[in-house]
């Protein structure tokens, strides 16, 4: 199985002080802003954003929430393979804020359907914007786009996308498999 490295570490880094940079421009102070991470590996771009803003843009008190979405799918007990369930950690509430959902990778929407669907039990944000690592343009199955995306990548069905995270595989990087 081949591999195509698609972001060095040294481009992750440089990416992701771009896309707070331009949450910055959209959410200023962040006082009616909230980041939520989705579930599994959403999460660690979201925590990576949050430690840029507050470190490197002196942005403190960022509320910051990870949403499971495992039940809300829409393939949930169709196919063989048993999906887990991970945990959804949002300890305020979401009625009338400005929600980001942050994900690896927009591949269908379908996981970002789910999304819309899970953050409901926590109030009704007055809007909702999706930042993405990377976008899979060609792939859609939704009618659903990101306000914010990394980079752009056009990948056949059967490529897949990989992003790897130092806190988690030991260094950042994209892979084309």
């Amino acid at each position: 199985m081949s591999q195509k490295v698609l972001l060095t570490s040294k481009e992750v880094n440089i990416i992701l002080h771009r896309l707070a940079c331009q949450l910055i421009e959209n959410h200023l102070d962040f006082s009616n802003s909230v980041l939520i991470g989705i579930q599994p590996r959403g999460v660690l771009l979201a925590q990576r954003l949050k430690t840029i803003l507050e470190n490197d843009y002196n942005i403190k008190n960022i509320p910051l929430g990870f949403l499971d979405i495992t039940f809300f799918r829409d393939d949930f007990r169709r196919g063989e393979k048993q999906l887990e369930a991970n945990k959804t950690q949002i300890d305020f509430l979401v009625e009338d804020k400005r929600v980001v959902f942050i994900d690896d990778v927009l591949f269908t929407g379908r996981s970002i359907r789910a999304a819309l669907t899970a953050i409901q039990s926590f109030g009704r944000p007055s809007e909702i914007e999706l930042l993405v690592l990377i976008d899979r343009r060609f792939s859609r199955h939704l009618p659903i786009q990101p306000d914010y995306r990394g980079r752009q990548v056009d990948a056949i069905n059967d490529e897949n996308v990989k992003v790897c995270w130092k806190e988690k595989d030991g260094k950042d990087a994209v892979y084309l498999i």
